[in-house]
């Protein structure tokens, strides 16, 4: 039988020195991390980004197939991927968590485990935090902090007509590994003995349980010398963060539906779910890959970066935002992607 060690035997102060006396300072602007009443960053010449992400138990995962390493690891890549989406560097978080009694110390470490491993890969320092009891189940709370260089932080709002709209990666494949997840989970119910069938579907399972932020194209575009007009991270769904470009920047879109890029894993668990493979690429959401828009001049450098998809161009406002389908037809997008508040 595993060790369990209850959170009341450490107290909150005690249960944070615990968790975090291992962590190690990389970056230069945090001058003081954990262990004292705030953190001391000193950015000098840069400009700060800060993002906030909230995470429910029962609304945006399920610890019956989430496992709690997965769960920290994703919990700071989400907010990586925003910063990135900013033409930024992460550097710093802070986490809040607020748990149940049915959670023990070993249990928090297999957590802050996941959280140390994102770090780690994505050179950011943990420099502080809280921890509170909750009656609702696991809720987590990260704020990161980022920098990005004066005249090249991207926003949503800088989309031109004639810009082209270009992705990062491919689409849909974390929401039919949700969907998966979710079909093994309800067989689950029924049965004493059994064993989920995940064989085949591997890369569908690690973009729902743990995602990337793309950094890559970051450096990539870094290289090229191209600062995007705008950009966003597709959390919600291609369709909805589209739209949010289009609005923020006042202009139109036109997308063509055989250019979206989608993995073929991607296609086969739709086609046996019996759902429509485009709606799920526009809006799944949770793929956490970068949107965003370049001048028509840079078209033959975004053309030949890896991993990097051109799948459309910005329009003027009047035209409103459309995906034209394989038959040449025109459907207008809308904003479809998941909201937790409409639940």
């Amino acid at each position: 039988m595993s060790k369990r060690t209850e959170i009341a035997t450490l107290g909150e102060f005690g249960l944070i020195r615990h968790l975090t006396e291992k962590i190690e300072l990389k970056n230069e602007s945090t001058v003081k991390g954990i262990g004292d009443d705030a953190a001391v960053l000193d950015y000098k010449e840069k400009q700060i980004l800060v993002t906030t992400d909230l995470l429910l138990e029962g609304v945006h995962f399920d610890l019956m197939y989430v496992p709690l390493k997965h769960l920290g690891y994703k919990s700071a890549v989400v907010n990586f991927s925003d910063i990135y989406a900013m033409n930024g560097k992460p550097k710093q978080i802070t986490v809040s968590i607020g748990i149940s009694k049915r959670f023990s110390v070993e249990d928090l470490e297999e957590f802050y485990s996941g959280l140390q491993l994102a770090c780690d890969i994505y050179g950011v320092d943990i420099v502080g935090g809280d921890t509170s009891s909750s009656l609702t189940g696991m809720c987590i709370s990260i704020t990161c902090i980022g920098e990005g260089e004066k005249g090249k932080v991207v926003t949503r709002s800088g989309a031109k007509d004639t810009d082209l709209v270009c992705v990062s990666g491919d689409l849909g494949a974390a929401y039919m590994g949700l969907q998966l997840l979710e079909r093994e989970k309800s067989v689950f119910k029924g049965e004493k003995d059994f064993t989920p069938d995940f064989s085949g579907k591997e890369y569908l399972l690690e973009r729902q349980l743990k995602p990337e932020a793309r950094k890559d194209i970051i450096e990539i575009l870094e290289k090229a010398g191209i600062v995007p007009t705008s950009m966003m991270d597709i959390s919600d769904g291609l369709s909805s963060e589209l739209l949010h470009i289009s609005k923020e920047s006042n202009v139109g879109c036109c997308i063509y539906e055989e250019r979206i890029p989608i993995d073929y894993q991607t296609a086969a668990m739709a086609e046996q779910f019996s759902m429509n493979l485009v709606t799920a690429a526009l809006n799944g959401g949770e793929d956490y890959e970068l949107l965003f828009t370049v001048p028509l001049t840079d078209h033959d450098k975004v053309s030949e970066m890896k991993g990097v998809k051109v799948i459309g161009h910005i329009t003027k406002p009047e035209l409103g935002n459309y995906l034209v389908g394989r038959d040449g037809g025109e459907v207008e997008l809308k904003a479809q992607g998941w909201n937790s508040l409409s639940e």
